[in-house]
């Protein structure tokens, strides 16, 4: 970041933007631009008004259209440092507009800069051509690592083993410095020790505070998927793919998957199961809330979360439906000004050229509401359609959910269950079990195949409720998406006329 800001300064160019939430690191990357070109630096901040870094020497400018007509007479070779300024900027005032493009007009020749510093984007169209806008990266660990030494030493602790160390470092990353700091000394407190736990713990509260990104603790495996044989296995054979092992190799970092299907057939699951097999963190994305209202939020809500999951790679970066998150890209430029359609458009982009290892695990259950240009082959490593599960998966999914509550599958004919099942989703043959579970409850036995069969009685499977919708998306998937489940063997057919026959 030191060379980019250093060539923009050498340049020429007088205004610059950086969007970062972190002022402290700027101000000290300014801090070492500065003396590498020998500028003097100042800042401005509305209670302390322009200060001179060198000496402390404050002027009465407290107000920006001040502070813009003093920066005029800052003396050549200057940075001026203006904090919280983009605040005043969200108002569009034409007086404070025209000072400031007058003094980056007047500065151009003098190497006098303007540098702003916010925590997101906002720029009026006026002063979009006016000045560079830097997008200032998160810390990474040499800056993680400076963080935790100087709280190791604050608080007398000796430092830590090289594994132990990276660890750590490991559970910090995507988090800013103050927020690192702020996480290794909760952890001294707490243990004694900076340990990963406590920082994990913290980053997953820091990252979901702006209510887009959440990090998911999730105890789910492949094993807790019931059958989805031929996904299971695509994945396995990726299991490896962030190691430094497959770096060697030169295998290219896998961009992601989209998983089509039935509503309640284990997508979201397998999504989660996806992160424990690659042993990476999940980052859960909201599509819906990267739209805000303000001019710009919607653009700079998306950046924030590509900032936060490169930072965090290599992870998994799952979005559960996201057909109701970019479903109205097509129509955006009568709806919402065409917002929609750039931030799918980045969206794309991103898919497309990225080069942290960051998957992602998209899942849909309505492909009619998915954008034609996201389905090309390309944006994605494969597209899996999963199905209504068969005889054998219906078989697998019951145990699975038997012993979730605490029972044993030998304690049921799993394969008269199965039949009994067809048609269901492994969502409704819990809901089924749940609701068996309940009868028992209040009737002070355990469940059985017999209560199971009375609480299916009343049970109007999604297939029935929904046959059109699904009929359609098999159609559609037919030939376009790979399936999750192998097809029947001559073996499986003899076996599933046999369990029809019983």
């Amino acid at each position: 970041m030191t060379n980019i800001l250093t060539n923009y300064l050498r340049a020429g160019n007088p205004g610059l933007y950086i969007v970062s939430p972190e002022e402290q690191r700027v101000e000290a990357e300014l801090k070492t631009v500065a003396q590498h070109l020998s500028y003097a630096l100042y800042y401005w901040s509305v209670v302390e008004g322009l200060v001179n870094l060198a000496n402390g020497n404050a002027s009465q400018a407290h107000e920006p259209l001040e502070a813009l007509q003093t920066a005029g007479e800052l003396p050549e070779k200057s940075i001026l440092l203006l904090k919280d300024f983009h605040l005043f900027l969200e108002d569009a005032n034409p007086v404070l507009i025209r000072q400031l493009k007058d003094t980056l007009q007047s500065g151009k020749s003098k190497s006098r800069h303007l540098v702003v510093v916010g925590c997101r984007l906002c720029l009026p169209p006026e002063l979009e051509r006016e000045i560079i806008v830097v997008e200032f990266p998160m810390p990474g660990k040499p800056q993680l690592a400076a963080a935790l030494e100087g709280i190791l030493e604050s608080a007398s602790l000796p430092a830590m083993e090289p594994e132990s160390r990276e660890t750590v470092l490991d559970a910090a990353s995507g988090m800013t410095t103050i927020e690192a700091e702020n996480a290794f000394a909760l952890s001294v407190v707490e243990a004694k020790m900076v340990v990963p736990q406590v920082v994990a713990r913290e980053k997953a509260k820091a990252v979901k505070k702006n209510g887009l990104l959440e990090l998911v603790e999730t105890p789910e495996s492949l094993d807790s998927v019931g059958g989805m044989d031929v996904l299971k296995g695509w994945v396995l054979k990726r299991k490896d793919a962030f190691s430094q092992r497959a770096l060697e190799y030169g295998l290219p970092t896998p961009k992601g998957l989209l998983i089509l299907g039935v509503a309640g057939t284990g997508k979201s699951l397998t999504a989660k199961a996806i992160a424990r097999v690659f042993g990476v963190p999940l980052l859960k994305l909201d599509a819906g809330r990267l739209f805000g209202s303000l001019v710009g939020q919607s653009e700079s809500n998306f950046r924030a979360v590509i900032q936060t999951a490169e930072a965090i790679a290599p992870c998994v970066l799952w979005i559960d439906e996201i057909e109701k998150g970019f479903s109205g890209s097509r129509s955006s430029g009568a709806t919402d000004g065409g917002t929609s359609a750039r931030v799918f458009g980045s969206f794309l982009s991103w898919m497309q050229e990225k080069k942290a290892p960051v998957f992602v695990t998209a899942t849909a259950n309505d492909v009619s509401q998915l954008p034609p240009e996201m389905l090309r082959k390309g944006r994605w490593d494969e597209l899996f359609f999963v199905d209504l599960p068969n005889q054998i998966e219906r078989e697998a999914i019951w145990g699975i959910q038997i012993q979730k509550y605490g029972r044993k599958p030998d304690d049921f004919d799993l394969v008269q269950l199965g039949r009994m099942t067809d048609g269901l989703t492994g969502s409704e043959i819990e809901n089924v079990f749940v609701e068996a579970l309940f009868g028992g409850f209040e009737r002070g036995v355990e469940p059985n195949d017999l209560s199971i069969a009375q609480a299916l009685n009343d049970f109007v499977p999604l297939s029935k409720l929904m046959a059109e919708q699904m009929s359609a998306l098999r159609s559609w998937a037919k030939g376009r998406a790979r399936l999750a489940t192998s097809p029947p063997t001559p073996e499986r057919k003899l076996r599933a006329i046999a369990v029809g026959a019983n």
